[in-house]
């Protein structure tokens, strides 16, 4: 099966490892103490994010770590980034309305 970076932030665990891997490098098994599922859960996580590119596994000794390639975000903010004027101009609505329905509040005490 082809996966894709579309797949890879589908699940939130995989979002937070997404977080953590931003901040530094980590081991498979730090990694899996942060979360409250079992190892082999993370292994499965981790496996998909590798195949969607999005981290790369990096010997060390006995270690593995798993290193962020923010690269392979690229496809999935370029998508986003289309449709940022669209949610900008609907939080502006809400944003007028909210403050509408303020000053009505206001002129009603």
């Amino acid at each position: 099966m082809r996966r894709d970076v579309f797949q890879a932030i589908a699940d939130p665990v995989r979002r937070d490892i997404i977080a953590l891997l931003a901040e530094e490098t980590l081991t498979v098994n730090t990694i899996a103490e942060k979360f409250n599922i079992s190892r082999p859960a993370i292994s499965k996580h981790l496996k998909i994010l590798n195949e969607c590119e999005l981290i790369v596994y990096e010997k060390h000794g006995r270690e593995r770590l798993c290193k962020i390639q923010p690269k392979s975000l690229v496809p999935a903010f370029l998508w986003i980034e289309r449709y940022k004027s669209l949610w900008e101009d609907k939080l502006d609505s809400f944003d007028a309305y909210l403050t509408e329905l303020q000053a009505k509040a206001n002129n009603n005490e």
